[in-house]
């Protein structure tokens, strides 16, 4: 069989890179055009006011990833004549750079303010309606030509991002680990290598050794060699991870989480260590693994229960509905190895939620 990997072209990381902007769109073109969130204009006028390596004009992101905001940006493109495309901010502005830079068949450069997802390096930009409902996918014929990320910003940011990030890279290995059992397809269509497999578990190694440490970091807004090395599990390693491993069981579940309207409320990687934590139960993992999955989730307050995403009062009837879209056939359950059915799922969510709620009332209890 053959096996593809993909990456983005070049990664920067470290406190104040975002100072290497200039140099980073020099090599690509000699103007570009940023599209920034809203919300950290301020924290990155400096960075993008241009220099003599690079001319940067601004438009500020008006906050969907939709295709009338990529269409309105795209004639500002091609107004400024710009010849690299930047997007900085959070998930939806860096998709829509990433959509705007592919319409107008230019490079792009991508500066994520958050270290919430693993997004920023993927060849993926979700667009929603102009209203902000999810529309489809776009899957982009290449990854960012740069993903350049400053921690100094990062360690701004809430700390419940930054360990919803955690939570959504605590997947990739377990999820990879699926894919590379039953030879199952990446996001490219085709297996992975052996490289996007060791990656896969760099990601969950750096997370158990440095997690805890990374978040003190991070609630103390200190960057530090731990909160570096998390920052790339979260970023790179999962993303490498998840697109060129593959997905399997704990997003399928996440997916359907969100079926349930009392999910709403949390973030993407929150309702991923819930389906974690239900697919090692699907897939009956050691004992020793199931420790180490919880035990990272409760050292730096991930959800492990049911009750941590609103929905403690789920009933049979919820859950099942939340597996049988988690084994729609078009998500990724289908990688898990063995005949998976909705049934099966109820059970390991349920068996995954009574771990949780032992492992607290063990706690309250001591």
């Amino acid at each position: 069989m053959i096996s593809t990997t993909i990456f983005p072209g070049r990664y920067v990381q470290g406190a104040n890179a975002i100072g290497q902007l200039d140099a980073e769109i020099a090599r690509l073109g000699t103007k570009a055009l940023a599209i920034i969130d809203k919300g950290v204009m301020a924290l990155v006028r400096d960075a993008v006011s241009g220099g003599e390596e690079a001319a940067i004009a601004v438009e500020a992101f008006n906050g969907e990833c939709s295709d009338e905001e990529i269409a309105r940006i795209g004639k500002r493109v091609a107004a400024e004549s710009a010849d690299v495309i930047a997007g900085i901010g959070g998930g939806k502005a860096l998709d829509t750079a990433k959509a705007v830079a592919h319409a107008a068949g230019l490079p792009v450069v991508i500066v994520p303010t958050l270290a919430s997802t693993d997004a920023p390096c993927s060849a993926l930009s979700v667009i929603y309606t102009a209203e902000g409902a999810f529309k489809r996918y776009l899957v982009l014929p290449k990854n960012p030509d740069v993903v350049l990320v400053d921690t100094q910003l990062i360690v701004g940011a809430p700390v419940r991002l930054f360990v919803a990030g955690m939570g959504d890279a605590l997947s990739t290995f377990f999820e990879a680990e699926d894919c590379r059992h039953t030879q199952s397809p990446n996001m490219t269509g085709r297996i992975g290598s052996m490289t996007a497999y060791g990656l896969a578990r760099m990601c969950f190694d750096t997370l158990l050794a440095d997690g805890a440490a990374a978040k003190a970091a991070a609630s103390q807004k200190i960057v530090t060699p731990e909160f570096e090395r998390v920052v790339e599990a979260n970023t790179l390693l999962s993303g490498l991870g998840f697109e060129s491993g593959g997905l399997s069981g704990a997003h399928a579940i996440h997916n359907g989480l969100t079926a349930l309207p009392g999910t709403h409320a949390y973030w993407h990687g929150e309702k991923v260590a819930i389906g974690t934590q239900a697919l090692v139960m699907l897939t009956k993992r050691p004992r020793e693994i199931v420790e180490a999955v919880y035990g990272f989730s409760e050292a730096i307050g991930l959800p492990i229960t049911l009750a941590d995403i609103g929905i403690g009062d789920a009933s049979d009837a919820d859950l099942l509905k939340v597996a049988k879209l988690a084994c729609d056939p078009a998500d990724t359950m289908g990688n898990v190895p063995g005949s998976v059915k909705p049934e099966d799922v109820v059970a390991a969510i349920r068996s995954a939620d009574a771990e949780g709620r032992s492992r607290k009332a063990k706690r309250l209890a001591a």
